[in-house]
């Protein structure tokens, strides 16, 4: 079943009506061919709940759906998953989004951190912001998730430590962390309702000031291994990870 994002204000629930606009109409009508009748599934991208709708008309600028039931959410992980990620170089950070995205991250926020060989100036990041966010949500659509996960604006390490500060759970790893034990015991020690940070270091790792500073701040180092993972693969190891924890 096909699934798309409408804005809250276009789900009516008192008449029963869910209003598709935008280049979800040209998906609907021209790339699906869809028809009256067929049902679809549509999230707010808000409150976890699934609009389950069959198309009534299609207009030219819109599609007017019925809502048929309301599903209570049982995709989202119990958890609020928060990936600090170190702007990497290329488009690795496409994929890092994407994948985040369907392991169920929550929000994902760019890191510029002093090993960053990806600079982004303020018009730069405005555009990739922009697509990023499509990207998360064009995953979000693929993997049938409830909300749409933020892509945030870059933040400085500090400033990103400082924003987890608050959070229940703090993680980096980092490559001179020892004892796989301990990490098998924090991640198994994750419970549901808990706010978890992850961070991510840039190709080359986090300089040791960077940690040092983490560190001081009551995040917690684990070790993923004794082999030497890249930018891309260390944050999908950790969500995996948690995900399999949380999972219910």
């Amino acid at each position: 079943m096909h699934q798309f994002f409408v804005a809250p204000e276009q789900i009516n629930t008192n008449d029963k009506t869910v209003i598709i606009i935008g280049t979800d109409v040209n998906h609907v009508k021209n790339v699906l061919r869809m028809k009256p009748g067929e049902e679809i599934s549509v999230s707010n991208g808000q409150d976890g709940r699934e609009y389950r709708c069959g198309i009534r008309k299609m207009e030219e600028d819109r599609i007017v759906c019925e809502l048929r039931f309301v599903k209570e959410d049982k995709v989202e992980l119990p958890s609020r998953i928060y990936l600090f990620q170190a702007l990497p170089k290329a488009d690795k950070m496409e994929l890092i989004i994407q994948k985040a995205v369907e392991l169920g991250v929550y929000k994902i926020i760019p890191v510029a951190a002093r090993r960053c060989i990806a600079k982004l100036d303020d018009k730069k990041a405005s555009s990739k912001i922009q697509r990023w966010q499509g990207i998360a949500e064009a995953a979000a659509k693929q993997s049938r998730r409830a909300v749409v996960p933020e892509v945030t604006n870059v933040s400085r390490f500090s400033e990103a430590v400082r924003m987890a500060s608050g959070m229940d759970v703090r993680l980096i790893p980092y490559e001179l962390a020892e004892d796989m034990s301990k990490t098998k015991e924090r991640i198994g020690a994750l419970q549901p309702g808990q706010e978890i940070a992850v961070f991510i270091g840039p190709e080359g790792g986090f300089e040791e000031a960077e940690i040092a500073l983490a560190l001081s701040k009551g995040v917690e180092p684990i070790t993923l291994g004794k082999r030497i993972l890249r930018t891309e693969t260390a944050g999908m190891t950790v969500l995996s990870w948690i995900m399999y924890m949380l999972e219910n």
